[in-house]
């Protein structure tokens, strides 16, 4: 793919820490992406670990492929140059508190009036709304604000945060960048505009719909919403919580780590029975045709953890694929990095390349390859560049910005 699907779409990115991967999803769709940073710079390069020679690994996976320009938007100066940019854009990213570009004199309705078409986007911890919209925040925030995330009690009696994937500061920015480019298309079609604004501690939530909703569905009495058939309709707790006393649906121990095992279907059941050469256990214990985990069956269970004790992770991988029965196997972070399948479907991006090895979005196109973004730029490394090529400024006005302190 010599040009991204987004190819030819420019935006404008006000952003500050997490908040904007949202551009880096558009970037490695293809779209050209100018970052707009203070004189400071987004602080984002020393936020968290590690640190790549200088540089943090959070800054060089959400920032590759951008340009980044220095303006001093509390000068007229700057904020002219910010106005010409956005008449040549197609989207502009505000990923910090909501409201920051309005007390610019740069909110929507001006936007619209320098580019009809304009799509606009507000990303932020908590929203543009509500009681929480000005609290400061930080990614682990909205995890537990919508109860993605909760305490751990260590030996001392002291809460601790959990080692588990934060959901919102990767859904919001996710999310956003489907909406924009929904937004896209009815812009190019019809010429409509867009404002929209979508908040971390939103997508977390959203996130999490099945468990919400489950207890929504709860709240109705049990003569409307039952549990499954093969659990004689008793209702389970909701998501993975209902999945504590699964038998036929649970992890246990092989020869050398662990294996999910996952057949609620009884004809994958039946497989690994048959498979195993254990009709016996299917012929005793044959379950409901669909969704029967055999919670709390300690006697099979028992069984079971006898069984996949006998054979290694990889020999159970086999045998699945061999006879048609549901069996995962159980990696970490740093595991996953080894395993067979994740080796065929990621493709890394180099050092030389990127400034530390990242892994590239993970989309496969026929006979193309994603286009490989550029390193995450220092504050302001393109700001010359963008002033010459695309607002066609010579040296001289380019001077005269900075000595005007347009330019930081």
């Amino acid at each position: 793919m010599k040009t991204g699907f987004l190819s030819g779409v420019r935006v404008i990115e006000c952003s500050l820490l997490g908040p904007a991967a949202l551009g880096g999803h558009l970037v490695d769709f293809g779209a050209e992406v100018i970052k707009i940073e203070s004189p400071a710079g987004d602080y984002v390069r020393q936020m968290t670990w590690p640190i790549v020679e200088g540089s943090s690994l959070l800054h060089l996976h959400i920032n590759r492929g951008k340009k980044s320009i220095t303006l001093n938007l509390k000068t007229p100066e700057a904020r002219a140059i910010f106005e010409d940019l956005v008449k040549s854009a197609d989207v502009v990213i505000e990923a910090m508190r909501p409201g920051f570009l309005d007390k610019m004199g740069l909110g929507f309705e001006r936007l619209r009036e320098l580019q009809p078409k304009i799509v606009f986007c507000t990303i932020s911890g908590y929203g543009a709304t509500g009681p929480y919209r000005d609290l400061p925040s930080h990614g682990v925030a909205y995890d537990a604000w919508s109860g993605v995330i909760a305490p751990v009690i260590d030996d001392d009696g002291f809460a601790r945060i959990p080692a588990q994937t934060n959901i919102g500061i990767t859904a919001g920015p996710a999310f956003a960048a489907m909406s924009i480019m929904a937004a896209l298309v009815r812009a190019r079609t019809t010429g409509e505009p867009a404002c929209m604004e979508i908040a971390q501690s939103d997508s977390a939530a959203y996130f999490d719909w099945y468990r919400i909703e489950t207890h929504k569905a709860y709240e109705r009495p049990q003569s409307e919403v039952t549990g499954n058939a093969s659990d004689n309709f008793e209702r389970r707790a909701p998501g993975l919580g209902g999945m504590w006393e699964g038998v036929r649906y649970q992890f246990y121990a092989s020869k050398d780590g662990y294996i999910l095992f996952m057949a609620s279907e009884q004809s994958f059941w039946k497989n690994f029975c048959h498979g195993i050469g254990r009709a016996d256990l299917f012929d005793t214990f044959p379950g409901s045709t669909y969704a029967d985990h055999a919670r709390g069956n300690t006697a099979l269970q028992i069984e079971l953890r006898e069984i996949f004790a006998t054979k290694t992770t990889a020999e159970w991988l086999a045998f699945a694929d061999e006879h048609n029965t549901t069996i995962a196997p159980v990696n970490t972070p740093q595991t996953v990095m080894d395993d067979a399948q994740f080796q065929n479907r990621f493709t890394w991006a180099s050092t030389d390349q990127l400034g530390c090895e990242q892994l590239l979005l993970p989309l496969h196109v026929a006979g193309e390859e994603i286009p490989m973004p550029t390193r995450a730029p220092e504050n302001g490394e393109h700001t010359d560049e963008v002033l010459r090529n695309i607002l066609h400024l010579d040296e001289a006005a380019i001077t005269s910005l900075r000595a005007a302190g347009a330019l930081g």
